[in-house]
């Protein structure tokens, strides 16, 4: 997606979109192409090919391969200073495929290297000819005039670079480099820099061929006498190049030079974020319709074209075919589960894995399975987006199997999201209906038990307390994850309240936690009136004696219990409306200091006069202990 070429060294970034390393490395662009995700600036060591697609493109696409292999050989040569060797390598490449649009790029930069500029120059014109559309001919032309000391000419390639691209990042700190040194004097300075570019005699704009080894070129942007341009023939600038306007006549007076020293100051920051806005006004060929552009020693006309036209016109190869008879299944299988990949995720290393493998994984060990490099910060920052290439790949040309493998991925959820069968259970604690139960998850096992509750979208399991004999109680509470704050080594927060009782009916293990199928515990209603009435003096009676308990604590412990389970909850109007009973009686059973025994005993009660009693009990005995 960057240069819309073949995939040269595929590496798969954090948004899951994939591009040439080479793109990556020159830092041609700050955020994705795809989803406008801004990209890390990263050094290149660090970029790892994807080796999944790495090896399926050799295979299937050889000889391409072998091309991008050449051109990484002759940027690498130059790198190293290796100029001759460059030309070379990137010649017998240009012989073999005259339209080989890195080849020549390659190619330009090794004659600037040898100081030969009408060489470089020669192949960057042809491509501008050739392939219009392509802001990386223009960044590398600017460049090379730029060292040459045309530092106006490069700034107009710069600007005609960013008009077919504006988030072409070099280009952007070049403009910013070439306007930084015509304001950065005092503004006395300023005014006599536009007065020499009034008179075209701006020290930016002199030659310094005498210092190079080309003295005898010709720059073919100038002409041998000079003229006074007119109108017709000049190419608007945009941002502070626009002092240049006052080379038309009627605009060479003192009053049009402060004009264009005010038109300058004003002229909003490149640092800002409408950079890119500011750098396209006149110059952008999408809105200046049939505009002239500058190139060589000729002019020629350019229709206004959208930058879609402009990236299909970058002389980018034709959408290849895959060979049917090369395409394997098991060139996208799982390394982890051994089945056709779901969700594919590539790690920093560049090894791929089903998005569910790769997190149990994660729940043992901060390392890659297959190279061991630490995935300590990809864990932290929780990114595990799908690699778009791989998973459309899959669409595409292994259909059938794509659907049976999400056909038992959805079985497999199905099965995971039934509330009454092998639901997963969390052995830890005493949980009651209504009542939070805040939890520190750091288990390998029960991190991915969470998980799994929140992919299948229940959001539930249950809560037993420890069984010495049974493994986990004979009842519990099912809680409700109400949200998961995820730590950077893997563990996790879980706020989550009290939903229904249960009972366990049969007892087994998944993947390292328990599970249970259960059933749900409802209180049995008091149906006569007689009955009721005896019920809610009883309910009053209890409800004033725990409120009356609750105030005689200390002020420490009362602010503790307030801070961990809230204020006590008031009294229902109908004390028989929910199945579990009033809130405030699991409330109370959570703070009360007994034996988790006993308040077990307490939960498994269907009936609410009985659980009265019962806490009537224990307030009465605490009571006691209280006076004495």
């Amino acid at each position: 997606p960057g240069c819309h070429r073949f995939l040269s060294e595929p590496v798969t970034i954090a948004c899951g979109h994939t591009y040439c390393k080479r793109c990556l490395q020159r830092d041609l662009f700050s955020k994705c192409k795809q989803c406008t995700t801004t990209l890390r600036s990263l050094a290149s060591e660090t970029l790892r090919p994807n080796v999944i697609l790495s090896n399926v493109l050799e295979k299937w696409f050889p000889d391409d391969a072998k091309v991008s292999k050449i051109i990484l050989e002759t940027e690498e040569l130059f790198r190293r200073e290796r100029f001759e060797e460059s030309v070379d390598l990137a010649s017998k490449m240009i012989e073999s495929d005259a339209g080989e649009i890195l080849g020549r790029i390659c190619r330009a930069e090794a004659y600037a290297g040898l100081k030969q500029y009408k060489n470089a120059l020669k192949d960057l014109e042809e491509l501008c000819l050739s392939s219009p559309g392509c802001p990386e001919v223009y960044f590398r032309k600017g460049k090379i005039l730029q060292e040459m000391g045309f530092n106006n000419d490069s700034l107009q390639l710069y600007l005609q670079c960013l008009a077919l691209d504006g988030d072409f990042t070099l280009a952007k700190k070049e403009v910013e480099k070439i306007v930084y040194d015509l304001v950065s004097p005092a503004c006395e300075n300023v005014k006599v820099g536009l007065q020499e570019t009034a008179q075209g005699t701006l020290p930016h704009a002199r030659s310094k061929a005498s210092t190079t080894n080309a003295p005898a070129l010709t720059h073919p942007h100038r002409k041998e006498k000079c003229e006074e341009p007119s109108p017709s023939k000049i190419v608007e600038q945009s941002g502070l190049s626009r002092a240049e306007s006052l080379c038309v006549p009627g605009h060479q007076g003192g009053a049009a030079v402060e004009e264009g020293l005010k038109r300058v100051s004003s002229a909003p920051q490149l640092g800002s974020q409408d950079k890119g806005v500011l750098l396209k006004r006149k110059l952008s060929v999408c809105e200046a319709g049939s505009s002239v552009i500058r190139s060589g020693g000729n002019k020629h006309k350019k229709q206004g074209v959208t930058d879609a036209a402009a990236a299909t016109s970058c002389a980018s190869a034709p959408c290849r075919e895959v060979p049917v008879e090369l395409v394997e299944a098991s060139d996208f299988e799982c390394p982890l589960c051994m089945r056709l990949f779901y969700e594919p995720v590539t790690t920093p290393c560049g090894h791929t894995f089903c998005k569910s493998c790769l997190e149990r994984c994660l729940d043992h060990m901060t390392q890659c399975p297959l190279c061991k490099d630490s995935l300590k910060e990809y864990l932290a920052s929780r990114c595990y987006s799908v690699t778009e290439v791989i998973n459309d790949l899959i669409k595409k040309i292994l259909p059938k199997e794509h659907v049976e493998r999400q056909k038992t991925h959805l079985e497999e959820t199905e099965e995971l999201s039934d509330l009454t069968k092998n639901v997963p259970m969390f052995v830890c604690t005493m949980a009651y209906p209504t009542v939070p139960c805040p939890l520190h998850v750091f288990e390998p096992r029960y991190r991915l038990m969470i998980r799994r509750c929140m992919e299948t979208g229940t959001k539930r399991f249950g809560m037993c307390i420890s069984d010495p004999q049974k493994g986990f109680a004979d009842y519990g509470c099912m809680l409700q994850i109400r949200s998961v704050h995820f730590l950077p080594d893997g563990r996790s927060v879980v706020d989550t309240i009290g939903w229904k009782r249960f009972q366990v009916l049969n007892r087994n293990m998944r993947d390292g936690y328990n599970i249970a199928d259960i059933e749900y515990l409802e209180d049995v209603k008091v149906e006569s009136a007689q009955g009721l009435v005896k019920l809610r003096e009883l309910h009053d009676q209890v409800y004033k004696q725990a409120c009356t308990w609750f105030q005689n604590l200390k002020n420490h412990f009362r602010g503790q219990i307030l801070q961990h389970f809230g204020p006590m909850p008031a009294q229902e109007a109908d004390i028989q409306a929910f199945p579990n009973g009033p809130a405030w009686c699991w409330w109370l059973l959570a703070v009360l200091p007994v034996d988790p025994r006993y308040q077990l005993s307490v939960l498994s009660m269907m009936s609410l006069k009985e659980r009265l009693a019962k806490i009537q009990q224990i307030l009465t005995y605490l009571q006691s202990i209280h006076n004495e």
